[in-house]
């Protein structure tokens, strides 16, 4: 009896004392607490989060995930007595909780009123967020080394995010393997087509300043943009060149390996892609119009996109090492190699220079700057106290837009959409938002689960592996609480299926070539440079007893598959290994063009043999000028640039084109060519007018 008297008296004495003990006593408050609003439709979860500052000022923040809202600061925060109070001020109706704290301090229940109504709300004490994730991956360093073994990646780096903390960011294995440096989480990495949530964001901040509208045609901004088809021409909106529902297919050849076109020219260079569906009727991905984007923010900043990137993400971010070029990335004292698994070896490659698609895929950076990037994703735009872009915003990027068209072999992950930048899918009944990046020797993802406050990079240093998506679907089980899944075991059971497919098809490649057959020219008649408006120029010359083709400065050996049909043979650089390429010849005989499936969804690419060159050099043309009589009448035959003119008395001048076999037919009339006749010292003493039924001659005078 007397021992509870004591207690009451303590109790008592404290409560007295609460000015002076203000700091203890909002302290028995502070900290996480979730709960729920018990509504007529049922129950509307919530967080709030106390903090008390060292001078006993109660603070706190609620988060309510069903409404999108995130940490918003809470107004009239009070602990007196055991009562605890809070307002949501700028809300219509007055929103606010009145409750009391249990006797030990686990619950909070009261009443939550807002417009006159007044609902039952509840809140229970629980353990920080990011402590509980910290927890759950208790023993992920050793499920990560397992995996990377099983397959076969030489390095590897992750970092999770919770909230607004980074949890986890650690680096496995080698970034060299041969000199045996290791993977720390501030090796860079390239990022690959992860980069494209990065042109979306920049182009966001251009919206937020009402620079751009997502949903104005392109010609809007560059009045000169044209697609094959005028209709998509006049229509295909901002929004469209991010959510890959162009109507082009990738076309990717284009830009690989080609240095020698500006952005702009390759944005040009769209007017001569063929489509493969119509504007908005089908999901392809498309690694241009993500070009286009990005030359787009260059047209509105004035800036590159390199500068636009920097400043509007990168410095606000303190992203000081992330780049845009690999030849950047090996300056860098902590960078990872690239590596490719052939013939069953893990071998390393070299670095692929994409700068000039880099607005769809050539980022450069390391975790610990990624976590980062995937903090204002999950924090609506917010970098800390920092505000880089709108909620609103960041989740229309996150919101799909359209649908891809794929199923997941998992039944628990269903969906597949794209919003801006963004893959959305359900990942086990959670709403997951994510963007890979493969590019030579690394792959990427960055996934976000943005109602569960949780975020993750992986970066690796092995061309196309599975693992980058693997080990983050175990971290989110983990963290998600969801039911282990064997995610490792699975990959490797279909890393090996597919390894064996690829072997055994291997095998039956030349099934379908026809055995027996020669081509119908002699070798040297195949080489020449051949054109493409969109493609470029395709050059195909007489190696040896062989022909080579290159394009964009990839070389690669011809070999005879059947009649006028040559295939890629192995190259350093196996890009055109196994490419069909296939030859034209026109009615006159000559070979006159050569088509490759060089873009799988449209037919194959047909590049036109150009002239010999010397037809187009003023200071070759220069022999075939001066004045040739025909029956009185005088043909003079001039330069005019690059190119030669005849004119004829009465008539206006005509141009002449040079042919592939050396003659040059008249534009205005091209039934009708032009023979130039050389005499024994090579000298030209004579044309010949050809024409369908009849050939004339004009002789030099």
């Amino acid at each position: 009896m007397r021992k509870r008297t004591l207690l009451s008296f303590v109790l008592s004495l404290a409560l007295v004392a609460g000015a002076v003990a203000a700091p203890l006593l909002q302290n028995a408050v502070a900290g996480h607490w979730e709960g729920a609003i018990t509504l007529p439709s049922g129950e509307l979860k919530i967080s709030v989060d106390f903090a008390a500052a060292a001078d006993g000022k109660l603070s706190a923040t609620i988060t309510i995930p069903q409404q999108g809202a995130k940490d918003l600061p809470l107004s009239e925060v009070t602990f007196t007595n055991g009562d605890v109070t809070f307002a949501i001020p700028g809300v219509p109706g007055d929103p606010k909780f009145k409750g009391k704290l249990s006797a030990n301090g686990q619950k909070i229940e009261g009443t939550f009123s807002q417009g006159g109504g007044n609902l039952p709300c509840n809140l229970e004490r629980k353990a920080d967020p990011a402590t509980t994730a910290k927890d759950a991956l208790a023993g992920f360093d050793d499920v990560v080394n397992d995996a990377m073994k099983k397959l076969d990646v030489p390095g590897m780096a992750i970092a999770i995010v919770k909230g607004k903390q980074v949890i986890y960011a650690k680096g496995f294995g080698y970034r060299d393997v041969e000199k045996q440096l290791p993977v720390t989480a501030d090796t860079l990495f390239a990022i690959g087509s992860s980069t494209k949530a990065f042109t979306t964001f920049v182009l966001g901040t251009l919206v937020d300043e009402g620079k751009v509208e997502w949903d104005k045609p392109l010609r809007t901004y560059i009045p000169w943009f044209k697609l094959p088809d005028a209709s998509m021409t006049e229509h295909l909106s901002v929004r469209d060149t991010v959510t890959h529902r162009s109507g082009l297919p990738r076309h990717d050849l284009v830009w690989y390996n080609n240095f020698e076109s500006t952005r702009e020219a390759f944005v040009r260079k769209l007017a001569y892609l063929e489509p493969s569906a119509d504007l908005r009727q089908k999901w392809q991905y498309n690694n241009l119009m993500y070009l286009t984007a990005g030359y787009l923010t260059e047209v509105i900043t004035g800036k590159t996109w390199e500068d636009a990137v920097r400043a509007r993400i990168f410095d606000p971010l303190g992203m000081k090492r992330s780049n845009f070029s690999v030849a950047d990335s090996q300056k860098d004292s902590d960078f990872a190699q690239p590596y490719a698994k052939r013939d069953g070896q893990v071998v390393k490659i070299p670095f692929r220079p994409i700068t000039n698609i880099g607005p769809a895929g050539s980022i450069n950076s390391s975790v610990n700057e990624m976590a980062r990037w995937v903090s204002v994703h999950l924090n609506s735009g917010k970098y800390g106290d920092k505000k880089i872009a709108e909620a609103a915003t960041v989740a229309d990027m996150h919101t799909a837009h359209m649908v891809t068209g794929a199923v997941n072999p998992e039944p628990e992950i269903t969906g597949g959409e794209y919003g801006m930048g963004w893959f959305t899918d359900n990942y086990r009944g959670r709403r997951r938002v994510q963007h890979g990046g493969n590019i030579d020797g690394f792959s990427a993802n960055v996934v976000l689960f943005p109602k569960d406050d949780l975020g993750m990079v992986v970066l690796t240093n092995l061309n196309g592996t599975p693992l980058r998506d693997l080990i983050a679907q175990v971290a989110a089980d983990r963290l998600l609480a969801l039911k282990p899944n064997d995610w490792i075991g699975q990959g490797v059971a279909r890393r090996a299926a597919s390894e064996a497919a690829t072997k055994e098809g291997e095998k039956k490649k030349g099934d379908a070539r026809l055995a027996g057959t020669q081509p119908s020219h002699k070798l040297a008649d195949y080489a020449g440079d051949y054109e493409h408006s969109g493609y470029g120029v395709l050059t195909v010359a007489l190696n040896g007893d062989k022909l080579e083709a290159t394009f964009n400065k990839i070389a690669t050996p011809l070999e005879h598959w059947h009649y006028d049909t040559f295939s890629g043979g192995k190259a350093k650089d196996g890009v055109f290994e196994n490419m069909k390429y296939s030859f034209q010849a026109d009615a006159s005989g000559f070979i006159a063009g050569v088509s490759a499936p060089f873009e799988a969804s449209v037919s194959p690419i047909v590049f036109k043999k150009k002239p010999d060159a010397r037809l187009s050099d003023p200071a070759y043309l220069a022999r075939f000028t001066g004045e040739y009589s025909l029956m009185g009448q005088i043909w003079t035959v001039s330069l005019k640039g690059n190119a030669l003119a005849v004119s004829v008395p009465g008539q206006p001048q005509m141009d002449l084109l040079p042919s592939l076999s050396g003659d040059f037919a008249i534009k205005q009339t091209q039934v009708v060519s032009l023979h130039f006749v050389s005499d024994d010292a090579g000298k030209i003493s004579a044309i010949e007018i050809r024409q369908p039924n009849t050939v004339l001659t004009a002789k030099r005078k």
